[in-house]
């Protein structure tokens, strides 16, 4: 998306202009929000203006900006202490919030390892399949994102600039991601497109370029986030468990942006009927305070001690704003609100479908919602500069909204975000929508 200095007050102007100045021009910014403060669902900016949330910092504020809870938890652990390190000492926040995990586990008996973020889980998963199977080679799926650091990056494949200049460390297969929408194998009449991707699997990687007993892992989002929130197609994750069964390979379930009640369940794996051997966790686990993970089944975790580990990995202050995150979310109801927000959300997407011709497909599980936008619903030529500009026009009149894939806008709000909120986004939404395709037609 080209940055533009719309919808920003001079304060914060002049903020991006000292940003220019002093941080990596690698960072990207989807548009000229200069954040003061935040709670709950909404956020101002540094010249006082109003914004409703609809992407809780890329799915991360699940109980929304500020709690109350977490913040007394937050603010109580700091008075305590706030760091010792965790790979050599003991403490009992970071014995709790393991607790807490297993018992929502979407599988049994398992064992937790607490690192700073989403792309240390990938890393620890990575390795700790290596490391149990003996073996070095993976399967990944195009348009998946995982993660920067080397490692993760392997499997990252949304954007080839994410992958550009580097020499990625892990040998990764990549398959198409079972995307029924835009499939890109042939598909026999009557066939479902899960199938189809994994009888490319069995047909045509394993016969040709690898043998699946070299296979320590497929890694893989149970909804696909930077590549467009795309839903799996039916028949693939059971037919994915069975053949991992078959091999001996691990199944690693990506959950750090599907996870934590986001799509209406703990775990968006919980939607396919199947069990992981690995989950990835991060992002809406902590509230914004650096801490991720992997849950895996406690016969697979045989590493020694020095085998793996981190500084500030479990770090006190951010296993106590993970705690205190996962107990409001039980608390609360909020897994179940997400999903009842979520339908509304949906119905009122698909109303607007059938009246606005850029909306191609609107798809999603609970609060992780995908609008893919398309210049011809027939033809689905992506329609990449209208998608921008819907985005560039909400956040001028006040909603905060995020792209992901190629030509898609994700919806995330907060798990508990009120409904009047929801309406008044919403609104905003279609208004921005409207304003983008009469500029689209009248070029």
């Amino acid at each position: 998306m080209k940055f533009s200095l719309a919808g920003a007050g001079p304060q914060g102007q002049a903020m991006i202009a000292r940003d220019l100045n002093c941080l990596s021009p690698s960072y990207t910014r989807e548009y000229a929000l200069v954040v003061d403060r935040a709670q709950g669902s909404e956020l101002w900016d540094v010249d006082g203006r109003h914004y409703i949330d609809f992407m809780a910092g890329v799915a991360v504020l699940n109980v929304g900006h500020r709690h109350p809870a977490v913040v007394d938890a937050v603010k109580e652990q700091v008075d305590k202490f706030w760091h010792i390190c965790l790979s050599d000492f003991y403490y009992p926040q970071a014995v709790e919030l393991a607790e807490k995990l297993q018992a929502i586990a979407p599988m049994d008996d398992t064992l937790v390892y607490l690192a700073n973020s989403g792309t240390e889980a990938v890393e620890s998963a990575i390795k700790l399949a290596m490391y149990q199977t003996g073996r070095s080679q993976f399967i990944g799926f195009l348009g998946a994102f995982h993660g920067r650091t080397l490692g993760s990056l392997s499997f990252t494949a949304s954007k080839a600039v994410q992958r550009e200049n580097y020499l990625v460390g892990v040998k990764v297969q990549h398959i198409p991601y079972p995307n029924a929408y835009r499939p890109v194998l042939n598909v026999r009449d009557g066939q479902d497109y899960g199938d189809a991707v994994i009888e490319y699997l069995e047909n045509q990687v394993f016969h040709h370029l690898l043998k699946p007993t070299d296979v320590a892992g497929v890694l893989v989002e149970p909804i696909q986030g930077e590549g467009g929130y795309i839903v799996p197609a039916p028949n693939f994750f059971p037919r994915l468990r069975k053949i991992c069964d078959q091999y001996g390979i691990l199944l690693i379930a990506d959950e750090i942006q599907s996870g934590i009640g986001r799509t209406g369940k703990w775990w968006a794996i919980e939607h396919e009927g199947v069990e992981p051997d690995i989950v990835c966790f991060a992002k809406g686990v902590g509230s914004g305070m650096p801490i991720g993970g992997i849950i895996a089944r406690k016969e697979l975790m045989v590493w020694g001690p020095g085998a793996h580990g981190s500084t500030f990995g479990g770090n006190p202050v951010a296993a106590a704003s993970a705690l205190a995150t996962l107990e409001t979310i039980e608390k609360e109801g909020i897994v179940a609100q997400a999903a009842a927000t979520g339908q509304f959300i949906m119905d009122a997407l698909a109303e607007m479908q059938a009246h606005h011709p850029s909306i191609g497909e609107v798809r999603g599980r609970g609060l992780m919602i995908g609008i893919e936008f398309v210049k011809d619903k027939q033809t689905k030529e992506k329609a990449v500069e209208l998608r921008n500009a819907v985005i560039q026009t909400a956040f001028e009149t006040g909603l905060l909204l995020i792209p992901c894939g190629v030509n898609a806008i994700r919806m995330t709000p907060p798990l508990n975000i009120p409904h009047d909120l929801v309406m008044a986004g919403l609104k905003i939404f279609e208004a921005a929508l409207t304003q983008a395709e009469q500029e689209w037609l009248a070029q």
